[in-house]
């Protein structure tokens, strides 16, 4: 039975016959009940890369795993996910954590960020979205949870690495819907990583009449291949961007340095997200420094977090698109700080045609990155002939475009004046 799903009948047959102090015995029995795909795979791997689709069993296989880890005394864990909000929501109390998976008498104490079990074993809960968070703790195990979008994921990472430096053989599990990101890259082309991976549809847990329509509407399609049957889609055929357009910045400080906005249509709780990039001017070239997206976005939030940008990065001025809100936009900029320098940027062509003279700027090297941009760069990917990044509005994009217009482009887009 190890591995393999029981058939109804054997699952009839065995509650008429269990006893009742052995049922919860049962219930917690992984090794009979887990699937193959999400236990530990043999050899003497270091990082243990399970990747799967959206509820293929990814947090189960690694709530499971850290389970095993406590009863054999390995101590202390770190538990990292995107936040640690995050990581304590999906990792430690949602449906498939680890208090959910561990019989009662056998969970930790969860005490701040904190957790204990009664032999000694200890971990750490971490967001991967504070890198220097990893400084100073050291670990025997770590399990890392939907890598694919950590903000900044390479620092985080080596940071992590770095703590790894207790008991005889520390090891990493890292459970994630894949995204073609240079960390994944980086652990996919790793000799010590194992590799397993695994589909939404293998899943016999999860109701029917979900598969059968969500599998209906997105089999086939580049985002069920990634978010269904755990594919790395590396690039957008007819996208201006791939992976390979993007270059690290050495750090040679820029010359000049704008923020970018573009606003949403929307306001409210529900609205759209407002783009927020800042970028700098290093001779004929760019670097884009930040990206400072966010959504929801009403207009005082997005006007305070565009002249914090300015601020912070002591920029020249703010270029605000205001196809949307005319001379609002510029108003409620002025209303959190009157002194700010706007230009307002109007377009007056669609979003790929503003889009194809910066793509060719990337296309010559002449833009380079910060690191944690990895939500920008999977957008930038994602941007297609219909002016969307994965069938959403490309706010990203958006305030990407305008920053490095400003800075190489000179009159490419004439119609950015002061507001």
């Amino acid at each position: 039975m190890t591995g393999r799903r029981l058939s109804e009948l054997t699952v009839q047959t065995l509650v008429e016959q269990i006893k009742p102090h052995e049922v919860e015995k049962l219930a917690f029995d992984w090794e009979t009940f887990g699937r193959d795909a999400q236990k530990p795979p043999k050899g003497d791997w270091l990082t243990w890369l399970l990747i799967g689709g959206r509820g293929s069993g990814k947090t189960r296989a690694g709530a499971e795993w850290v389970r095993s880890l406590a009863a054999n005394g390995v101590s202390p864990i770190a538990l990292v996910g995107e936040t640690i909000i995050e990581a304590k929501a999906v990792m430690i109390h949602g449906p498939s954590g680890i208090l959910k998976v561990t019989p009662r008498k056998d969970q930790p104490l969860v005490k701040g960020h904190m957790l204990f079990w009664k032999n000694g074993v200890e971990a750490q809960v971490l967001g991967a979205a504070d890198p220097e968070r990893f400084r100073g703790p050291q670990f025997a195990a770590a399990w890392c949870d939907e890598l694919g979008k950590w903000t900044r994921a390479e620092e985080s990472w080596d940071n992590l690495m770095l703590s790894m430096r207790l008991g005889k053989h520390p090891r990493t599990l890292v459970t994630t819907t894949p995204r073609p990101t240079r960390l994944m890259r980086r652990l996919l082309a790793d000799k010590a990583a194992a590799v397993t991976r695994m589909a939404t549809k293998e899943n016999g847990e999860l109701a029917r009449s979900f598969l059968e329509a969500i599998i209906a509407r997105y089999e086939g399609t580049v985002l069920g291949r990634q978010e269904l049957d755990g594919e790395l889609i590396d690039d957008k055929p007819d996208a201006l961007w791939n992976r390979r357009s993007f270059i690290p910045h050495d750090g040679t400080e820029a010359e000049r340095i704008v923020v970018a906005l573009d606003p949403p249509a929307t306001a409210g709780r529900t609205s759209d997200a407002a783009g927020i990039v800042v970028a700098g001017r290093i001779g004929d070239s760019a670097v884009v420094l930040a990206d400072m997206t966010f959504a929801p976005a009403p207009p005082l939030a997005w006007a305070e977090r565009a002249v914090a940008a300015y601020r912070e990065f002591s920029a020249d001025c703010i270029i605000a698109e205001v196809n949307q809100g005319g001379d609002m936009v510029s108003t409620v900029l002025r209303q959190v700080d009157p002194d700010v320098p706007v230009r307002a940027a109007r377009a007056k062509r669609g979003k790929w045609l503003r889009a194809e003279p910066v793509a060719a700027l990337y296309a010559r090297r002449r833009v380079r990155h910060a690191e944690g941009l990895t939500a920008l760069e999977d957008e930038m990917c994602a941007f297609g002939a219909d002016g969307l990044a994965d069938g959403h509005s490309p706010d990203r994009v958006d305030a990407l475009v305008w920053a490095l217009t400003e800075l190489l482009l000179g009159d490419a887009e004439p119609r950015i004046r002061w507001a």
